[in-house]
């Protein structure tokens, strides 16, 4: 299992995945908007989207949690 996490500080802009969906290491499944610009968060490793943590909308922290991947 793997646990995407924020880089920065931010709004959850745009949610690119949805629980049950697969995805491969290196494609973006979170977009934040920080500093007016968009910075997409990419997933490490290749599996499938258990859950979807955040929300579009959410302020969100450095290190917290967007998506969790098994």
């Amino acid at each position: 299992m793997t646990i995407v996490k924020a880089s920065m500080a931010g709004t959850v802009w745009k949610i690119l995945v949805a629980e049950g969906d697969q995805v491969a290491a290196g494609q973006d499944v979170v977009i934040l908007e920080s500093m007016k610009m968009e910075i997409p968060i990419a997933a490490e490793e290749a599996g499938t989207v258990k859950r979807v943590i955040a929300a579009e909308g959410d302020f969100i922290n450095v290190d917290d949690d967007l998506v969790e991947i098994e």
